[in-house]
């Protein structure tokens, strides 16, 4: 695949804090991302460098194979959109929108105007008195109809309701199918967008922990769900990451894969495997990379198997 993105030692430093430490990665066109991970770890600072919002304290991004930092030729290809946009007191919705057409050579009104519709966005009000709800609207409009080659998603949806929010992501995967483009994703509600993402980023304390296919990382943890007694001899030593429980029938999630000698007991034993949670996954991880982890009632939680650490970065 083609990178569209490419991040070198990429460090952030902010007085006493850093936010990005050294990171080293790259985004690869027409693919959706979602860029995962804890408040505080890093997200929004890598997105707004790899946008050109803020420049890196040392390192180098290189978007389109050149500098984005008041680069017009690459910013008209990105767009950023953020959960605290700001927009002038009197400014309306329709003057967002307007504004945004006027900057992105491939907006499509069109798409625009179904969106408008489709979010009940009242284009008249002026953005100050717009509910979270329909500020929300007014970023994801922006960022869908903008086309632009690289569409940064920085939690602009969680004003969104449930419905809102489908909303949201069944109109991203049906233009995303008929225009594909490079579509960064950055949310905490995990599973909502874990059908939806193709790699994931999962970013802890300004370092890069994983970088891999959503299918990749779904692989380096295993479910298995049946009868509880059969179950637990065969999850002995291993590290559960998350269980459910229903009468007799027990489903576990275990970190790291099975064998051939495991799989066979588990089908010997009359019971599935089952999909992972990405969310339970990702979780666990950084759990696993924070100071203290295994401390506080959990001395004894043994670390990851090989084949995951040598997946997590």
């Amino acid at each position: 695949m083609t990178a569209v993105i490419e991040a070198r030692e990429l460090t952030k430093r902010y007085r006493r804090t850093t936010a990005l430490d050294a990171v080293s990665f790259d985004i690869e066109a027409d693919t959706i991302y979602g860029i995962l991970g804890r408040n505080g770890a890093g997200k929004t600072t890598a997105m707004s460098l790899l946008t050109a919002q803020s420049l890196p304290t040392s390192g180098t991004v290189r978007v389109f194979g050149e500098d984005p930092f008041e680069n017009a030729r690459v910013l008209s290809r990105l767009c950023f959109v953020r959960e605290n946009q700001k927009y002038p007191d009197d400014a309306t919705a329709r003057h967002a929108l307007r504004a945004a057409r006027l900057f992105f050579p491939r907006w499509d009104q069109a798409l625009a105007d179904r969106l408008v519709e489709d979010f009940r966005l009242p284009l008249r009000r002026t953005v100050k008195k717009l509910s979270r709800g329909q500020l929300s609207a007014v970023g994801v409009i922006i960022g869908l109809a903008s086309r632009a080659e690289v569409t940064v998603f920085d939690e602009p949806y969680l004003g969104l309701d449930a419905v809102a929010r489908q909303l949201f992501y069944d109109h991203l995967l049906a233009d995303y199918a008929e225009h594909p483009r490079t579509v960064l994703l950055s949310s905490h509600l995990i599973d909502e967008i874990s059908d939806l993402v193709e790699r994931v980023l999962v970013i802890e304390e300004g370092s890069i922990l994983l970088d891999a296919t959503t299918d990749e990382a779904r692989g380096l943890a295993t479910g298995i769900v049946g009868d509880a007694a059969a179950v637990e001899p065969l999850i002995g030593g291993r590290e559960v990451i998350h269980r459910e429980s229903l009468g007799r029938v027990t489903a576990v999630t275990v970190l790291g894969t099975l064998d051939d000698r495991e799989r066979r007991q588990v089908a010997e034993a009359g019971l599935d495997l089952s999909p992972v949670s990405l969310q339970q996954l990702v979780v666990r991880l950084t759990q696993h990379s924070s100071p203290g982890a295994g401390r506080a009632g959990s001395a004894a939680s043994p670390r990851p198997d090989a084949a995951v650490e040598r997946t997590i970065r």
